[in-house]
């Protein structure tokens, strides 16, 4: 069974990376599949069926999961410095 744990952040950066998907699919510049693979691996904790399409990932391509999960903690920790930054503006003012 899956336990899943509830995170706004991890939601707002798993979507907004599988919004990026489809873009990188058709525009050469974005890598597409990387931004579809890492939306799926930053929600697999978030919803069953990311954690099943990591489970399909896993099984076809286990080479690249190192690289998914290490951008996965990129994409984190940007977002969390953004958030720092936001609650720095909002202390402003």
């Amino acid at each position: 069974m899956v336990e899943l744990k509830p995170s706004r952040r991890r939601k707002a950066v798993g979507f907004a990376s599988m919004a990026l998907g489809p873009v990188g699919l058709v525009l050469p510049v974005l890598p597409g599949f990387l931004f579809v693979a890492l939306g799926v691996f930053v929600l697999r904790d978030q919803y069953v069926w990311a954690y099943r399409g990591v489970g399909a990932i896993r099984t076809r391509w286990p080479q690249i999961i190192p690289a998914i999960e290490a951008r996965e903690e990129k994409a984190m920790a940007w977002a969390d410095r953004q958030v720092v930054r936001a609650k720095g503006w909002v202390s402003r003012a």
